[in-house]
């Protein structure tokens, strides 16, 4: 009996059973990559702007949660830390939700807007970089080329005919330039212009007030002491390193936001889902060969011989509907990607945790079913 692979022949034996069950778990498997990665895709791009940020140190005002909700203090107390050894330079950023109307349809739709100091490089795009000469003048502007499409077709426009005009906040703006950072859950895309662009846009934003400060430091430096230093020395900012600075912004998605609850209720109810169906597919086999387990009992076989035929084939179901079900969420991300301009792709990771949640769910459903052997007594036979 050993050599026997009975969990395999049982299941095989009744290929419709077999197929509905891995159909069933492929399905539990889908709903839980679709919640994983619609959240992981709202993370990784809410922080995206954080993480192309050309600094060593952060600062901010102690009540930032999010770029949708930005904080300003003065700028005179960034250029306070040019005191302390070790710090090179510093460079601040204006961030504010302008409307951009969109070409041909004249329609406004809300957009984040990046006020940069154009003689110093502040975000590490390679095309922002290149072009921060050509913003310099006022009512210039950079257009993310990965934004929504309802903004309208400005890479191709400016790819067609070079700089052209738009209107932003009832303001005429001219494309000098694209670059690619993509659409978030906080904002549908993005646009780079000069601080002075910046504060013609938004009047009521006083110059004197920034919302990010960046600091570098001279090469060498020690980052983490410096940090220290500046955080006691200023109690009233928050002195932050990139890192730092992008959890603040995930944490808010996480914790202030329902997004984030959504997202894990979805991935809880998939693997409730799954549990339901495996258990349903197992209790009905076991129901199903009762007789078959209580002959194997008369010949001597033990319960937990029997257990571990009904586990090895949760475990089999584990694997064979992950398969599918893996493959089916790949495609679906291409098509979400496409859809929602979010970077919506598979993680080893995130694979690795399915495949362990999906044994998990199986083992599991299979523990329940187990239950059923109890009642396989060799004395029915008779």
């Amino acid at each position: 009996m050993k050599h026997i692979p009975l969990s395999w022949l049982q299941l095989i034996e009744h290929k419709s059973r077999l197929a509905i069950a891995i159909a069933g778990i492929a399905f539990a498997d889908l709903l839980i990559f679709v919640q994983l990665g619609f959240q992981d895709a709202l993370y990784d791009s809410a922080i995206a702007p954080h993480q192309n940020l050309q600094a060593d140190l952060v600062v901010i005002n102690p009540h930032f949660q999010s770029l949708i909700s930005v904080k300003s203090f003065q700028r005179n107390r960034l250029y306070q830390t040019l005191g302390f050894n070790g710090v090179k330079s510093v460079n601040s950023l204006y961030i504010g939700t302008g409307l951009w109307r969109n070409p041909t349809t004249k329609i406004d739709r809300a957009i984040l807007i990046w006020g940069v100091d154009p003689s110093q490089p502040t975000l590490t795009f390679p095309e922002v970089q290149q072009k921060l000469d050509s913003i310099k003048s006022l009512n210039r502007v950079l257009f993310d080329r990965a934004g929504r499409p309802e903004y309208g077709d400005i890479a191709s426009d400016y790819q067609a005919k070079g700089a052209f005009e738009v209107e932003v906040n009832s303001k005429l703006l001219t494309v000098e330039g694209i670059f690619s950072n993509g659409a978030s859950f906080a904002a549908d895309g993005n646009a780079i212009t000069s601080d002075s662009t910046f504060l013609n846009l938004f009047p009521e934003r006083k110059k004197s007030n920034i919302d990010v400060g960046l600091i570098t430091l001279k090469p060498g430096a020690n980052r983490q002491l410096i940090q220290q230093e500046i955080a006691a020395a200023m109690p009233d900012l928050r002195v932050l390193t990139i890192q730092e600075f992008a959890a603040i912004e995930r944490n808010y998605w996480e914790s202030q936001g329902a997004i984030g609850f959504i997202f894990t209720l979805g991935v809880i109810v998939g693997f409730i889902v799954g549990i339901v169906i495996v258990y349903q597919i197992l209790h009905t086999e076991v129901s199903d060969r009762l007789p078959e387990y209580a002959t194997l009992k008369a010949m001597g076989y033990t319960d937990g011989y029997l257990f571990s035929i009904v586990l090895q084939e949760a475990l089999i179901l584990a694997l064979l509907g992950f398969l599918p079900g893996i493959a089916a969420s790949i495609g679906l991300y291409q098509i979400a990607q496409a859809a929602t301009l979010l970077p919506i792709v598979m993680k080893a990771d995130r694979a690795i945790f399915v495949l362990i949640l999906t044994i998990v769910m199986c083992v599991s459903s299979g523990s329940i079913a187990i239950r059923k052997l109890q009642a396989a007594d060799p004395a029915d036979l008779f």
